[in-house]
């Protein structure tokens, strides 16, 4: 079985087990989303989606890291700070790796996000519940 997250920035493919190549999304379709003109809704894939057990538990896993990205996005955009290339010459870091953090496709270490946000007059705060 294959799962897709989707999110308004990408489309990324997670495989599980292959079954004869039978998707989720394929389920989805069949269950009777919504379409718009772009597809289907993505608050309606989401719910269906969130109803099978294991996809919600990686679902969660990636909660932190998507939390943080648009708060940074945010912090970078309102110090007028409109190019990556330049938040990374704050950090010290290669643009590549500060589009990679900001689309999604990085899992950062808690150092290069203390470095991001320092570099941003931020401060990264982590609380365990």
């Amino acid at each position: 079985m294959c799962y897709f997250i989707v999110s308004p920035k990408k489309l990324k493919r997670l495989p599980k087990e292959r079954l004869d190549g039978h998707c989720v999304i394929k389920k989805i379709m069949k269950e009777g989303v919504t379409m718009s003109k772009a597809g289907a809704k993505f608050s309606e894939v989401k719910d269906l989606l969130m109803k099978d057990e294991e996809f919600k538990a990686e679902y969660e896993k990636l909660k932190p890291r998507d939390g943080v990205i648009p708060q940074i996005i945010e912090a970078r955009t309102s110090q007028n700070i409109t190019r990556e290339e330049e938040l990374a010459l704050r950090v010290g870091t290669q643009k590549s790796n500060i589009s990679r953090l900001e689309s999604g496709t990085y899992n950062p270490s808690l150092d290069f996000l203390s470095k991001v946000a320092r570099s941003l007059g931020k401060e990264v705060q982590v609380t365990l519940k």
